[in-house]
């Protein structure tokens, strides 16, 4: 399945009530913290094709990330991961903590 980007408040909204359990990363196109973990989501993505994976560039998509952060609690930082399950975040990791073995670890499959 890949990553699909998102950039709407109404686009996030749709994902949450149509997908029970999704991976969503959240990117900065300026950071190089935020590229290899985004490489690492990549990787993760692509050996995972059955798990929904979304993501978002902060610049482009600053509203969306603000309206994540406070809706689920969970502070804005980027890079940063958080599996939803049931409308809800269960695990969420930052910057040099997302690696493929901590997805591999928390997220599964």
């Amino acid at each position: 399945m890949g990553m699909e980007k998102l950039e709407t408040i109404e686009q996030f909204d749709r994902v949450m009530k149509e997908t029970e359990r999704f991976l969503f990363v959240k990117h900065s196109l300026t950071c190089p913290i935020s590229q290899a973990a985004f490489g690492e989501c990549e990787k993760f993505a692509a050996d995972h094709p059955e798990l929904a994976v979304y993501c978002l560039y902060v610049q482009e998509a600053r509203p969306l990330s603000n309206y994540i952060a406070e809706t689920t609690g969970v502070k804005h930082e980027s890079p940063q991961v958080l599996l939803f399950e049931n409308g809800r975040v269960v695990w969420h990791a930052s910057h040099w903590a997302i690696t493929y073995g901590a997805l591999s670890e928390h997220v599964g499959a």
